[in-house]
């Protein structure tokens, strides 16, 4: 797990960097950063998120099914790195060896990643504990690994061969931000809520449903744009929306009334939901191009960016510290991160790129401080996952020596 968090601090830094060039670009302060966008969203997604999710997902497994935390597996982690760093070194440079060669190397380590938690089971010799995130994660991974297929093929010209009618980028995005990421997310509200709240979820009996519907309705984001059928896309929207929406209630229920559950990282988890919904709310818009009471060309340029920062990124302050203090130092009672500064700094960045898309004239501005925004929310998220990992690198050198 640690050579996983390793990494993902240094794409967390790295994104600190690029959201600042995203700053300054929009106050053409440095435009030679202009158009980097999906760059920079790859930095926190196959960056920062796959390195912790694709680190904790077999030990929380192990840990639901009974059975012995597995061994780091060094060829899932070298196939799934080597792979990230070629595909950021060839996107920019729109160069087909590298984004072939480093795309397929995160598919075998996503598919050696599936058949490892496939073949988890219970000390019975059958999987045990039904009622875990296991099938949220191998759903999920199994739309990641159509995410990188189609992701490939943007730069090499697949869409065709693969019989997508539609937009493929939007086929991407997705399968990695409906599927892959919605999926896994909820594996973790399933697997650890009980954890982060010293409670239950208000339902164990509503999570296979919640599961079916939240796979079911990101199948039908995926099919919308690949066969270019807006109902399949209504039909998405509803199923995965529902089901999200009955997940929240499922995990506010048991707070209600109770202030001291409501912590920063508690309000991270739950508010982050919000600008998943945004994007799902302007859909129409998108799909039937509407330009008369919202601009849809700049809801599709801009929305992908509210997503992965108002809700993935912020999801991510509350369970990247945890993870950190979990694994480095043992302690499965740790705390989630956050801080009720972050948590108003990264909403009020969401704000903002909102108010940039419907307030034209004043676009770039606004852009702009959306990302500052966001950087400052960054930083003492940033700051807390250092010191855990100086102090746990410490620890474990003294281990070492001693």
């Amino acid at each position: 797990m640690i050579p996983y968090m390793i990494m993902a601090l240094l794409y967390l830094f790295v994104a600190i960097f690029a959201a600042t060039a995203a700053s300054f670009s929009s106050w053409r302060i440095l435009p030679w950063f202009n158009g980097m966008v999906w760059l920079r969203v790859h930095f926190i997604t196959i960056g920062v998120i796959t390195q912790i999710v694709f680190g904790v997902m077999p030990i929380l497994t192990a840990k639901y099914h009974g059975v012995t935390r597995p061994k780091m597996r060094w060829d899932i982690w070298s196939s799934l790195n080597v792979g990230i760093i070629l595909l950021l070194v060839g996107i920019p440079l729109v160069s087909k060896v590298p984004i072939i060669t480093g795309g397929t190397l995160i598919f075998i380590a996503t598919t050696l990643l599936l058949i490892q938690l496939a073949g988890i089971k219970g000390k019975s010799g059958k999987s045990s504990g039904a009622q875990n995130g296991r099938k949220f994660y191998i759903s999920g991974l199994i739309f990641f690994l159509i995410g990188i297929l189609v992701g490939t093929g943007l730069f090499t010209g697949w869409s065709g061969p693969l019989g997508i009618v539609g937009d493929p980028g939007e086929v991407h995005i997705h399968a990695n931000n409906w599927g892959f990421i919605s999926l896994v997310f909820a594996g973790f509200f399933i697997d650890l809520y009980p954890v982060w709240t010293k409670r239950p979820l208000a339902s164990s009996k509503a999570i296979t449903p919640i599961f079916w519907m939240l796979t079911l309705g990101a199948l039908a984001l995926v099919l919308s744009p690949w066969l270019s059928n807006k109902t399949l896309a209504a039909i998405g929207a509803l199923l995965h929306t529902g089901s999200t929406i009955w997940l929240l209630v499922l995990a506010i229920k048991p707070l209600l009334g109770d202030k001291a559950a409501w912590t920063p990282g508690i309000a991270h988890l739950l508010a982050s939901y919000f600008w998943l919904f945004a994007p799902l709310s302007m859909a129409p818009f998108i799909i039937f191009g509407i330009e008369g009471v919202m601009p849809a060309k700049a809801l599709e340029a801009t929305t992908p960016q509210a997503l992965i920062y108002g809700w993935l990124l912020q999801f991510s302050y509350a369970i990247l510290p945890y993870f950190y203090q979990r694994f480095f130092f043992g302690e499965e009672d740790a705390e989630l991160g956050g801080t009720w500064l972050s948590f108003t700094l990264v909403n009020l960045g969401a704000i903002f790129l909102w108010a940039s898309i419907l307030i034209e004239p004043m676009r770039s501005l606004l852009h702009g401080w959306a990302y500052m925004l966001w950087i400052l929310s960054l930083l003492p998220i940033a700051w807390d996952v250092w010191q855990k990992t100086k102090a746990g690198m410490a620890k474990a050198e003294t281990i070492a020596i001693s």
